[in-house]
C-alpha cells in the first residue's frame, strides 16, 4: 500500500534505477497498481490506497524512501485455486468475507479475479481469488508464499475463532504459542494454508521498538539454534537486492 499515484510514479523510477523487474502502472480490480518481482521471482505489487477505509501504517522514519512515498502496509493477497466454490464457501460462511465483484484483465483474458471483502473493504480488508484450473498444483519452494495470516485483536477472540473453525470441521490446529503472538492454522479446500494470529504480545516484547530489525531476534524456543540459523542467512543489503 502506497499513498497515491505520485508514489507509484516514484517507485517506478526507483525500480528502473535499481534494475528491479517491473511492469507499467495499470488499473487492477479498480485501483492503480505497479507489479514487480523480487530477486527470487516472487510476484509483488504496489497499490494506490487513496481513500482506503482501513487506515494504513506509518512508514519507517529511518527509511531512505521519502515518507510521502513510503509503504504503509499490506494490500490484497491473491489466492490461486482450481475451483472457486469451495474456497468461496470458507471465505464467506466461515470467515465472514463477502463476495463483492469480479475483475478481468483487458490484456490477459485468463487473468480473472473474484474479489472478497471484509469490514469496510478496500486495501487492508480485501482478498482476490484467481480461478485457474489449467495450472498444476503448486509446490513450495524459494520465491513462494508459505501461508497467509489474518489478525485478531486479543486471545479471547482468537480462542473463539479456533472453536468456531473446529466446530465447522475445518481441521484447525490447537492454539500455538509463537512467543510474539498466538496462532492457529488450517488449510482451505483449494489448498491454501491460512493462519489466524493475535496482535500481541508483539515484536517489541524482547527489544526496543525503536531498534526493531537491527539484529536477528529469536523467540526463546529458537534461541538454542541461533548459530545454525545465522549460518544459513545471507546479508540483506542493496547489493543482494539488485544481484
Amino acid at each position: 500500500r502506497v499513498p497515491g499515484r505520485a508514489a507509484l510514479d516514484w517507485w517506478s523510477e526507483r525500480f528502473a534505477e535499481l534494475k528491479v523487474p517491473h511492469g507499467a502502472i495499470e488499473e487492477r480490480a479498480g485501483r492503480q497498481t505497479l507489479a514487480f518481482t523480487d530477486p527470487e521471482g516472487q510476484r509483488l505489487q504496489l497499490i494506490d490506497d487513496s481513500g482506503a477505509a482501513v487506515a494504513g501504517g506509518t512508514p519507517w522514519a529511518k527509511s531512505p524512501v521519502p515518507a510521502e512515498y513510503g509503504i504503509r502496509g499490506l494490500g490484497a493477497a491473491t489466492l490461486t485455486v482450481g475451483r472457486l466454490e469451495p474456497t468461496a464457501l470458507v471465505l464467506t460462511e466461515a470467515l465472514g468475507f463477502r463476495q463483492s465483484g469480479e475483475w478481468a484483465s483487458p490484456a490477459k483474458p485468463d487473468e480473472k479475479l473474484v474479489v472478497f471483502e471484509t469490514s469496510a473493504g478496500g486495501p487492508g480488508a480485501t482478498l482476490y481469488v484467481a480461478v485457474r484450473p489449467d495450472l498444476p498444483a503448486a509446490r513450495q519452494g524459494r520465491g513462494g508464499v508459505h501461508h497467509i495470516a489474518f489478525r485478531t485483536p486479543d486471545e479471547q477472540t482468537h480462542q473463539a475463532w479456533q472453536q468456531r473453525l473446529a466446530g465447522l470441521g475445518l481441521h484447525v490446529t490447537p492454539v500455538i504459542d509463537r512467543f510474539y503472538f498466538r496462532s492457529i492454522y488450517f488449510r482451505e479446500p483449494g489448498g491454501v494454508l491460512f493462519e489466524i494470529a493475535t496482535d500481541g504480545p508483539g515484536f517489541a516484547t524482547d527489544e526496543d521498538a525503536a531498534h526493531l530489525g537491527e539484529q536477528l531476534a529469536l523467540p526463546p524456543f529458537l534461541e538454542p539454534h541461533r548459530q545454525e540459523i545465522e549460518a544459513g542467512l545471507r546479508p540483506l543489503d542493496s547489493a543482494s537486492i539488485v544481484s
